[in-house]
């Protein structure tokens, strides 16, 4: 297993090894001992899945208070752009953010840490998205930014023509003017 540092501070890329024959493959796709000196919290308290075609964005979503979320997030079939974005105002790398491909081929994983907004975009039919929380959903305390911000400039890779967003996600706030930390 290889954990890969980003340029977010706290935020990280885990390969895992793959054993794969004739047969198929198998992987451990979460063991909480193999999280070392990554300073990850290992104890995740729910799992997600979401099917989607091509062109679905979802996000960018995060939580504040005591329910604020870290999640580790993976794609079991056909593959997303995620986007991370460091929403916490004390960081060097606030309002910075990465994009990551995750796909069932390359089966890499992204852990999002606490105060970061999360989101991805659907590049494959069908598309199998997974993934684990550190706290309960909690409604009262969700926040969200806009995917088009213009101060964030996300490249998702698709013409906005192709994208699919809930009404809930076309009406987040821009950047500055979202919840706060």
């Amino acid at each position: 297993m290889t954990w890969i540092k980003t340029e977010l501070e706290g935020a990280w890329i885990f390969e895992p090894k793959v054993f794969a024959d004739h047969r198929g493959y198998f992987f451990e796709s979460f063991n909480e001992n193999s999280l070392g000196d990554t300073g990850i919290p290992a104890h995740f308290v729910q799992d997600n899945e979401a099917k989607s075609n091509r062109g679905v964005l979802r996000g960018l979503h995060y939580q504040v208070g005591e329910n604020a979320q870290a999640k580790l997030v993976r794609v079991v079939v056909g593959e997303v752009l995620d986007v991370i974005v460091d929403m916490r105002p004390e960081s060097l790398t606030y309002g910075k953010h990465i994009g990551v491909r995750l796909s069932g081929a390359n089966k890499r994983q992204l852990f999002v840490p606490k105060g970061f907004a999360h989101g991805y975009v659907v590049l494959e039919d069908n598309t199998i998205f997974c993934y684990k929380c550190d706290a309960p959903y909690d409604k009262a305390n969700e926040g969200g930014v806009k995917y088009d911000d213009p101060f964030l400039k996300i490249d998702w890779l698709l013409p906005a023509e192709e994208l699919s967003l809930s009404e809930k996600d076309l009406v987040l706030p821009v950047f500055g003017e979202h919840k706060s930390f």
